[in-house]
């Protein structure tokens, strides 16, 4: 008869037995965590990040968040930042592409309610996100967005007792001067640094003879 310490003996034995074969079967993993940036390492590299990125959700709510800055009691400083705003809106809108994308539409969308968010004069930021609210930024093309801010710049004139803003003069008010040329297409020739059909033989900008090394 078997005593007991036997069958124990046994049972150990099979149980270490197991566990070695588990063991040459699933090799110990190799793999650690970067303390500093929380990613994965393995003997293959990077595979896995356990850092948790930013979702929609978050995004939006730093885009769309409230007032950040506080008020500005200078009143001709909130003049002039006025003027000198207004100028920037119209114009940007005014070249701002006649077919975008869903991307370009979405940058013009978060950046008017960014504006409202860090705009310098708090109680100002506080009215644009209530016309923000009752009027969203028309993205669909320039003339869209265009005529959406000449309407909102209107809705501030009234609130502020001025005179109306023509809208049918947008062009001629805020004309930027750069036309629709491609930038590529407008670089000087005499300023391309890789314009190698000119004079090699002396520097371009000082005239001096440029020294040639041998070999």
């Amino acid at each position: 008869m078997i005593s007991r310490f036997t069958k124990a003996f046994f049972f150990i034995v099979l149980g270490l037995f197991l566990l070695a074969s588990l063991a040459m079967l699933h090799a110990p993993s190799r793999a650690y965590i970067d303390p500093w940036t929380g990613d994965l390492f393995g003997e293959g590299g990077v595979e896995q990040d356990l850092r948790i990125s930013p979702n929609a959700a978050t995004v939006a709510e730093s885009v769309h968040g409230g007032v950040i800055m506080s008020k500005l009691g200078n009143a001709t400083a909130k003049a002039e930042l006025g003027r000198a705003t207004w100028k920037l809106l119209h114009t940007m809108t005014l070249r701002f592409p006649e077919k975008p994308t869903q991307d370009e539409r979405d940058a013009l969308g978060s950046y008017f309610h960014l504006l409202s968010r860090l705009y310098p004069c708090g109680e100002c930021a506080t009215e644009f996100q209530l016309l923000l609210k009752k009027y969203p930024p028309q993205t669909s093309s320039r003339r869209a967005a265009a005529t959406w801010l000449c309407f909102v710049h209107n809705q501030v004139n009234t609130r502020l007792r001025k005179a109306e803003f023509d809208c049918a003069n947008l062009d001629a008010t805020y004309d930027c001067g750069c036309g629709d040329t491609p930038i590529a297409s407008s670089r000087n020739e005499k300023t391309n640094t890789l314009d190698f059909e000119g004079e090699i033989g002396k520097d371009g900008i000082t005239g001096v003879g440029i020294i040639k090394g041998g070999r």
